[in-house]
């Protein structure tokens, strides 16, 4: 029998499973560094510098809503 696969916590992801996640569902790679640009840029992270996907698209999506044009 094999392992297991480690399943990933949305609510609980490092920068490169948020940017290889993001890249997998959204038709577009997300880089890394790009995630890194957001978080210092004031994208919220959990204590532990971990990202929770609902807050991050929460934050993306107010970006937009203000006038910034993330990733164009």
């Amino acid at each position: 029998m094999s392992a297991p696969t480690p399943r990933l916590d949305p609510q609980k992801l490092t920068p490169t499973d948020a940017a290889r996640l993001l890249s997998k569902v959204g038709g577009k790679v997300v880089a890394e560094s790009t995630i890194a640009a957001d978080v210092a840029s004031g994208a919220p992270t959990n204590g532990d510098g971990t990202i929770s996907l609902v807050a991050y698209a929460a934050w993306l999506i107010r970006q937009l809503a203000e006038g910034d044009h993330h990733g164009d």
